[in-house]
């Protein structure tokens, strides 16, 4: 187990919000996209999504356009969604399954799902030229706990060194085994950062958030990730609730034996650089990734995972987690959406941090580390 620490012991005098065009400039912007996204493992999602050869999603990565697709040989891969004949988009759409290769639209240029070229018209009058020489360009793939991860940076961290603290953090919740029950996409108006800031804290959420705050009050709990890349912690359901629902009792089963007793009065709740927020209720998991549009625009794409102990049960009704936290999502999002707004003043000016938002502050510092690419 590891060891939890009250919010305020990682409180640093002085901490201040970021200036302004931190959220509004579009250099900004672009600088991370190279600086962060293109340097980090991103989530891209469930590997449930693409169980069987031939299985594939599309996803956005620092701009990037990628195929995470299930080899024939049953691996997952990172290709590029760039044809290297004429540098085509090869798939359109979010999501399918390849028939057993992957064709260009345009001039019929024919891939195997591992990425390597099979079918180049007319190529065999070019004088040396060798289809070994033209795969799909790579990107690395990993899996953990049931999510998807890639890195278009050649030389990225490796995965298991980059999430050694979440590895050991996350084995007792059984993750991979849980199910989909529910997906949801928001269109946020406001910068990426906010969305995260905002998930790591719950100073705001009496006010806000008046039913969430009733059943894990927003003093209770404590951190274990208090610095890094990865920050959060749990905090405590108050009886006479049972889970964050909107009856307040468990809408499912457990989603592991490892939620009886302490923690199954406990909600986990970790933002993980630099695009996944994952939260662990008793009876139930969602998650939130985060793909920056625009300096004032986030898509933040949002699933509930249940047990699949939960088939044929009749007290099964995930209706009331979804319910619950599509609520207090739409409440956070038109709060952040304020305060870009705010942000956006001439007269904007950086506040300071309570010892209430020292997760906050602490991700700030770890952007900024990462923004001036220092170890």
């Amino acid at each position: 187990m590891a060891a939890f620490h009250k919010t305020a012991s990682s409180f640093r005098q002085g901490a201040r919000t970021l200036p302004g065009e931190y959220y509004t400039s579009g250099s900004v912007f672009a600088d991370e996209q190279d600086a962060i996204f293109a340097r980090q493992w991103n989530c891209v999602g469930r590997a449930a999504r693409i169980p069987d050869a031939g299985d594939y999603i599309v996803r956005t990565v620092a701009g990037e356009s990628l195929i995470v697709v299930r080899g024939q040989d049953g691996e997952l891969r990172g290709l590029f969604n760039v044809c290297r004949h004429r540098g085509t988009r090869l798939c359109a759409e979010g999501a399918g399954r390849f028939s057993g290769t992957i064709q260009c639209p345009y001039h019929a240029w024919t891939y195997t799902t591992e990425g390597r070229l099979i079918g180049a018209p007319h190529m065999q009058d070019v004088e040396g030229f060798d289809k070994d020489d033209y795969p799909l360009h790579a990107a690395a793939v990993a899996e953990a706990h049931g999510f998807l991860f890639v890195t278009v940076d050649r030389d990225a961290t490796p995965f298991e060194a980059w999430f050694a603290p979440m590895l050991t953090r996350l084995a007792r919740f059984g993750l991979a085994s849980l199910e989909s029950g529910h997906r949801a996409t928001y269109d946020v108006r406001a910068n990426w950062k906010l969305v995260f800031q905002n998930y790591s804290e719950c100073q705001h959420c009496p006010v806000i958030h008046p039913a969430l705050a009733s059943v894990v009050p927003y003093q209770s709990g404590a951190n274990d990730l208090v610095e890094g890349p990865f920050l959060g912690g749990y905090m405590e359901i108050a009886p006479p609730h049972d889970s964050v629902t909107t009856s307040g009792r468990r809408c499912a089963r457990l989603v592991s034996p490892a939620m009886e007793h302490e923690e199954g009065r406990r909600a986990y709740y970790y933002s993980l650089m630099p695009n996944l927020l994952l939260s662990i209720h008793p009876d139930y998991v969602n998650y939130y990734l985060l793909t920056p549009l625009a300096p004032d625009r986030t898509l933040v794409e949002s699933e509930w995972l249940f047990s699949p102990s939960n088939h044929g049960d009749p007290y099964f009704t995930p209706g009331e987690a979804i319910a619950f936290w599509d609520a207090v999502n739409h409440q956070d999002w038109a709060i952040i959406e304020r305060s870009q707004q705010g942000i956006a003043s001439r007269r904007y000016a950086p506040g300071p941090y309570s010892p209430r938002e020292s997760l906050p502050a602490a991700w700030d510092r770890e952007y900024l580390r990462l923004m001036r690419g220092t170890n």
